[in-house]
């Protein structure tokens, strides 16, 4: 009789250790199924994406910003598995990303359009601009062009038609003032205006560098009806982009309140575009 009761005591622990373990896998995958959503952003200025985190903090869903200072790493961070998002590019800068580095990101919502801007320290007016300056542009291959064609509506220079949006300086098809092009990294360009005539600065290092784009850039990017390559854009790998918990993210980026804090914290230098 007690060895059946030994027996019986020993199955007994048994199955409770089976069933303790069980509980603890369970609690182990719920712990990192809970793990917060990395979105990178560019800049220490992430005013709009803090109200987002704010408000979807109520819905049990936690947000946790990645700021970087430059405009390539957060796409190599979320294709290499680092992020689960970003939201800092615009949609031909990630399609000139997955170009050169052959990935798949993909664009799964629009956010704002922030147009570029001419700066400059020296001159109060395009028409201030004279022969043999030095005029400082992005360097990657969207930001180049977009420039470029800015620079072309603000009556400076002319680039061939048949590159589209993605010009590059030997494009330049007519230079009347003679102009020299000092290419940077887009988070230089705002550092350079000490060593230039005028810079075209990207929006978000602008306001970065303690501007604001609609009162203090001397000629800004008209937002037309062909602007929509330069929205930007909430990414995720491609395999992710039906992502359940990023369709409940995008809907508290795409709401009414969300649109008066991009409006009030950007001065209407940011365009929301959904």
């Amino acid at each position: 009789m007690n060895r059946i009761k030994k027996g019986f005591l020993g199955l007994t622990l048994a199955l409770g250790f089976l069933v303790t373990t069980a509980c603890g896998t369970n609690t182990t995958s719920e712990a990192e199924e809970s793990e917060p959503i990395k979105i990178g952003v560019v800049g220490e200025v992430n005013e709009v994406w803090e109200f987002v985190k704010e408000k979807l903090a109520s819905e049990d869903i936690e947000i946790e910003l990645v700021k970087f200072s430059d405009y390539a790493t957060p796409n190599v961070a979320l294709a290499e598995g680092e992020l689960e998002l970003n939201s800092f590019q615009t949609k031909i800068f990630m399609e000139a990303f997955n170009e050169d580095h052959g990935e798949n990101l993909v664009a799964i919502a629009d956010t704002v359009i922030a147009p570029l801007g001419i700066y400059s320290s020296k001159i109060q007016e395009v028409s201030e601009i004279k022969e043999n300056d030095v005029i400082a542009i992005p360097n990657d291959v969207s930001n180049e062009g977009r420039a470029l064609l800015l620079l072309q509506t603000a009556g400076l220079i002319e680039v061939d038609p048949s590159k589209g949006q993605v010009p590059v300086v030997e494009d330049i098809t007519s230079n009347p003032l003679n102009l020299t092009f000092e290419t940077l990294d887009s988070s230089q360009t705002a550092r350079a205006l000490e060593d230039v005539t005028a810079s075209v600065i990207n929006s978000g290092m602008a306001v970065d560098a303690g501007f604001i784009p609609t009162e203090d850039a001397v000629f800004l990017e008209p937002v037309t009806d062909s602007s929509d390559p330069y929205y930007n854009a909430i990414v995720s790998r491609e395999e992710d982009k039906d992502n359940e918990v990023f369709k409940k993210i995008i809907e508290a980026y795409q709401a009414e309140d969300t649109k008066e804090v991009i409006e009030e914290t950007s001065k209407g230098s940011s365009i929301p575009v959904w």
